[in-house]
């Protein structure tokens, strides 16, 4: 038995408006619907991306009104092509937004919604830092979404860092792990290709992780290099660092053969944890 499916990520660049993301995702997504993709993926920020202040500025809007998600599911319709959104701006509380991934299925319906859990905020350097917990409102809801190649666990990038998100998804039954991204090019260079092979290695799981490649309009620059991992940890497809398209055939029943050879979901053990490092050991009266 298989349950084979055609996976395309596509490749998109950071772009400042609403319809420069739009032009440009839909003409991709037609090249890869064109050489055979089932289900198309497109990176984080797909709907516009622009820095300012050293903070990411990127076009909003309500959910309702987004003419990035109509034009999308407008096009996953047409194409009857099931999607991964990797995530829009929508408005959000107060003056933050959310950054909000969707999987639409091949009706063009929202299947699924995921708000990004772990902000990026980090120094990579005295004069490159990043706030997004500035203007982003956090989810705190993991979610799984059932297609018809297998049940997809959803995160958004700086997820990738936080093995116990993924392992949660898995052991609820994901087989198919979903980072889209736009990975900034020091840490994608230091760290993209290490991260998701663990990823999937670890939860015995395919991962597809497209990833927005090329400056940031205001400042910084995506690194690219969109995979498609199989769960044994092979690359299967790497979008290098130009704008395009990768597509890969996956069976989706390796995943259970890989978590047969090394079921190490099924092998949780309770511990005890360390004391923090700096605080006094206790002391039994």
């Amino acid at each position: 038995m298989t349950r084979e499916v055609r996976i395309g990520c596509v490749q998109t660049r950071p772009l400042a408006t609403f319809d420069e993301a739009i032009e440009e995702a839909l003409r991709l997504a037609g090249d890869a619907v064109a050489a055979g993709a089932e289900l198309v993926c497109l990176p984080e920020y797909c709907g516009g991306l622009k820095s300012e202040g050293g903070l990411f500025a990127p076009p909003t809007a309500p959910e309702a009104r987004h003419p990035v998600l109509d034009a999308l599911r407008g096009f996953a319709s047409a194409a009857g092509v099931w999607m991964l959104i990797g995530s829009v701006a929508v408005d959000g509380p107060g003056d933050r937004f959310i950054n909000r991934g969707y999987v639409l299925d091949d009706r063009g319906d929202i299947r699924a919604r995921y708000d990004k859990i772990f902000l990026f905020d980090v120094d990579l350097s005295p004069t490159q830092r990043y706030r997004e917990s500035a203007v982003v409102a956090p989810g705190g809801r993991a979610v799984l979404v059932d297609t018809p190649w297998g049940r997809l666990g959803m995160t958004i990038c700086y997820d990738l860092r936080f093995p116990q998100l993924y392992r949660s998804l898995a052991q609820a039954g994901a087989e198919i792990l979903a980072v889209p991204a736009a990975f900034t090019k020091v840490t994608g260079e230091a760290h993209w290709h290490v991260l998701n092979r663990a990823r999937a290695i670890e939860n015995g799981a395919v991962v597809v992780a497209p990833c927005a490649v090329g400056a940031v309009p205001g400042g910084g620059a995506a690194y690219g290099h969109s995979l498609i991992v199989s769960p044994w940890g092979e690359v299967l497809a790497d979008g290098g660092d130009g704008v395009g398209y990768v597509v890969a055939t996956v069976d989706v029943e390796s995943v259970a053969n890989a978590r047969g050879r090394i079921p190490s979901l099924e092998h949780d053990r309770r511990f005890s944890a360390p004391e923090p490092a700096g605080r006094k050991p206790r002391v039994a009266a």
